[in-house]
């Protein structure tokens, strides 16, 4: 009797399927790192983006739409980052739980101070984000913000887990206060650079580093000739310590620019996966601030 009792109890433990996982689709590598850092073993997360890939340039895919349609969270950048496909991936999902206004659905920015909003915007302006600049990953500040956010949204979508995802945001912020001993000793306070884009200015804030020029003529422009002499002048005179690039767009006009100057090129990753070594948010700030160094 007690031996088929035994058996009934590891029948029912077999077939008694295990807690679902949350499933999570972000839009970036880095929001899909720091919301594994959170959500660990709990969690399914999907990244829609590649670290290879231009984010402003990206097109919905059926693949991205049957992700949506199964999500029970959808986090994004947000600041019109994603604005070219991501509505539409909302749309074509018809998943209510990731509907704007619903629990489902997480814009990051939310959690941040933003910088460069524009009241009035026009074509004449260049590709300009009127919600201001998205770029806003690389601050720790406001990662700080971000991941609090991220751990408040999966714990009350899932509060029998809520508990572990607080203490996994006890080691991430833990793990930040350390990390930003280490990265203040970095010397980049103080140094002028000149960018390709509008990429790095949450980043120069909390760092205390100078943008003192851009290659592009006009955010998402290609410069002119006629620009880009004057530029070279400029740099000539005012002799930055570095052209800031990501890896993935500008990197042959910045080459040309730096033979033409004299001044160095300096590729940053932009993203986790975007170089060897970034595997998470926090490889990656390491590897941006030792290419800055």
């Amino acid at each position: 009797m007690k031996k088929t009792i035994l058996t009934l109890i590891a029948l029912f433990l077999w077939f008694t399927p295990a807690a679902a996982k949350l499933n999570v689709v972000a839009t970036l590598p880095w929001i899909g790192s720091v919301t594994e850092a959170i959500g660990k073993d709990r969690i399914n997360v999907t990244v829609l983006v590649k670290p290879s890939q231009d984010p402003h340039l990206i097109e919905a895919k059926p693949s991205m739409i049957l992700a949506s349609r199964n999500a029970d969270l959808l986090i994004y950048n947000g600041l019109d980052l994603e604005i070219g496909y991501l509505p539409l991936l909302i749309e074509s999902s018809r998943n209510p739980k990731i509907q704007p206004g619903h629990p489902g659905n997480l814009d990051c920015s939310q959690f941040i101070d933003v910088i460069e909003r524009h009241q009035a915007v026009d074509r004449s302006m260049g590709d300009v984000h009127p919600l201001g600049n998205p770029h806003y990953h690389m601050s720790p500040t406001n990662m700080a913000r971000i991941v609090r956010g991220i751990t408040q949204t999966l714990s009350e979508l899932d509060p029998a887990n809520s508990a572990f995802y607080a203490s996994n945001l006890k080691s991430f912020e833990d793990r930040l206060k350390e990390k930003q001993k280490q990265w203040s000793l970095i010397p980049v306070r103080g140094k002028r650079f000149v960018a390709y884009h509008k990429y790095f200015e949450y980043m120069a804030k909390e760092f205390g580093f100078e943008l003192i020029g851009y290659v592009e003529e006009k955010p998402g422009i290609p410069p002119s000739a006629g620009y880009l002499e004057r530029l070279v002048e400029s740099m000539k005179r005012t002799k930055p310590d570095g052209i800031l690039v990501t890896p993935y767009y500008g990197t042959r006009e910045v080459e040309a620019l730096s033979r033409m100057t004299g001044v160095k090129t300096i590729i940053v990753p932009h993203d986790v996966g975007s170089v060897p070594g970034a595997t998470d948010w926090f490889s990656l700030m390491d590897s941006a601030l030792q290419a800055l160094k």
